[in-house]
């Protein structure tokens, strides 16, 4: 949001605008970074907690009273923040210091322990009754290792919440982690030894990993895998790429090694004919360039300056989990895409929102040159000329998918507004009984799927998903503008159960705006979009479809 202290909604606002002006997201999800809010985080903590009044609080009953018992995603006093400050209050700087002191001896001694072990496993065994005797001399040492091992748990308790186990299962404490036999001793410590030696990465959050697998997959490419990805690689093989055909094959999703051109050929990017697509992305790369050369001085101008502010703040807010997207480099590039792009389409101008259409094609199109995870990629590795190509690419297709949806984003809105009033007609025609508890409680289809249309669901789901699922949207006529409004109504409908189960408005609007998909993979985005099909199939020619 806007630091103008305007917090009314896109729908009470009275006041006029202007074509072009920036327009303001409902419900956004990432809250800005704040540079003041840890040098506030004492005083926060300092605040007495808030009385509570005993009984059962009042239900709130329309969206005028949940907005006004419910803080602005953008404020900093918000519990979340209190409970870090009164956890930075309560440590005790002695006892943190303590304990890391012996966490640090501790650690010394078991490496040293280890290498020792190491040394001795390396050892030639001369004799069977001296590998035995060895053994048994050793055995009180891996007791003492063990020991040791188990006080360092408990010390690194306080500061570790959960342990990332190998098959991707998140333990609350060590005491929970599977413990090997003593034979296997040996083996984790050679696996321990080779992790520390690795350097070292962030932890990366379930719902920011980019992996194109299941949650349950497994890295290895399997024969179907394998055979598909020779079938992409047969039709881009040929002088002129039968786009039909490719459009079949990508609607169940796109191979990563193939998935950069093929999004840049489905997109209309680059032409079917393989001898022309050489020149072509020279010549809009330079096209771009000198779009930057010609206009992106300007952003400092007075008629220009309220724009570019807005993409200036909302940039850090764009998948701030991902440490990809946290990158001075990276964001550099995204201010310059959405700057252009907002002086070439005046009619609509920036629009919140539309920083996050640019994240699917520029991850994208990084895999196009590394084959390393790009969460923690370090994109000033890359040479320059590789980075103004990713950049260049990324602005002409972003540009390619606006042009289909841009009356998403004019002047009121007008394309979110229809296809919010269709998501509506359509889910009272698949599913009444979801459509009238909604209507019971007064919930409107504005209040959360407004997000949904002016996001394209990814603020709903991790980008993993968004990638798979713009696949399909690249595969299907028209699947932005038109596709997406049945993917919508099938992934409501996907809560059926949980919504029903809620029995009040504020309720049903928490459940709606958190929908529980951070676990999701390929195979869940995959049942989505064959149950979008499906609803396209059955009532995108119905006559009634929509009310008139």
């Amino acid at each position: 949001m806007s630091g103008d202290g305007n917090k009314k909604q896109f729908w009470k606002r009275n006041t006029a605008k202007v074509p072009g002006n920036i327009q303001h997201v409902y419900g956004a999800q990432h809250p800005p970074f704040d540079p003041l809010l840890h040098a506030n985080l004492m005083k926060a903590g300092n605040k007495p907690p808030p009385t509570t009044t005993p009984g059962k609080p009042k239900k709130a009953t329309t969206f005028q009273e949940f907005e006004s018992i419910t803080s602005d995603a953008w404020d900093v006093g918000d519990d979340d923040d209190e409970l870090l400050a009164m956890a930075a209050q309560n440590l005790n700087i002695e006892v943190v210091m303590e304990t890391a002191n012996k966490v640090i001896e501790n650690h010394s001694k078991l490496q040293e322990r280890r290498q020792q072990q190491m040394d001795k496993m390396t050892e030639p065994d001369e004799k069977d009754g001296q590998e035995v005797h060895e053994e048994e001399e050793e055995e009180p040492d891996e007791e003492d290792d063990r020991e040791e091992r188990a006080e360092m748990a408990t010390d690194l308790s306080f500061s570790s919440e959960a342990l990332q186990l190998s098959d991707n299962r998140l333990v609350k404490s060590q005491s929970e982690a599977p413990v090997g036999s003593p034979k296997e001793v040996g083996v984790e410590q050679a696996v321990l030894h080779r992790q520390q030696s690795l350097p070292h990465r962030p932890v990366i959050p379930l719902v920011a990993r980019m992996a194109d697998q299941n949650t349950s997959g497994t890295p290895a490419m399997t024969e179907r895998e394998a055979s598909r990805l020779d079938k992409f690689r047969q039709v881009l093989a040929g002088p002129n790429t039968d786009l039909e055909e490719l459009r079949k094959l990508s609607w169940s999703g796109i191979p990563r090694q193939v998935r950069p051109i093929t999004w840049k050929l489905l997109s209309g990017y680059l032409p079917a004919n393989a001898e022309r697509r050489e020149s072509t992305l020279q010549r809009k790369r330079q096209e771009y360039f000198g779009f930057i050369e010609q206009y992106y001085d300007s952003r400092n101008d007075e008629h220009h300056q309220d724009t570019y502010r807005q993409i200036h703040i909302d940039i850090p807010r764009t998948n701030p989990l991902i440490p990809l997207f946290q990158q001075a480099s990276v964001q550099e590039i995204f201010e310059r895409i959405l700057f252009i792009w907002a002086i070439r389409h005046p009619a609509s101008g920036y629009v919140q929102g539309i920083n996050d259409l640019v994240t699917p094609f520029f991850v994208v199109y990084v895999f196009e040159y590394i084959e390393e995870e790009v969460e923690n990629f370090n994109v000033s590795s890359l040479q320059e000329e590789v980075l103004r190509n990713i950049e260049a690419d990324s602005f002409w297709c972003m540009s390619k998918l606006l042009d289909g949806i841009q009356d998403n984003y004019t002047f009121a809105q007008p394309g979110i507004q229809r296809k919010v009033k269709a998501l509506e007609e359509l889910v009272s025609r698949i599913d009444e009984t979801v459509h009238r508890h909604m209507q019971h409680y007064e919930v409107e289809y504005l209040q959360f799927a407004f997000r949904w249309m002016n996001n394209l669901l990814m603020r709903e789901l991790p980008l993993r998903c968004t990638i798979r699922l713009w696949d399909t949207y690249q595969a299907e006529p028209e699947g932005f503008s038109h596709f997406h409004l049945y993917v919508c109504a099938a992934f409501l409908v996907r809560w059926r159960k949980e919504i029903l189960e809620e029995k009040d408005f504020q309720g049903l609007m928490i459940l709606l705006q958190n929908l529980p998909t951070m676990h999701w993979g390929n195979e869940e985005v995959s049942v989505l979009l064959a149950e979008a099909y499906r609803l396209k199939f059955a009532f995108a020619d119905a006559p009634n479809h929509y009310k008139r």
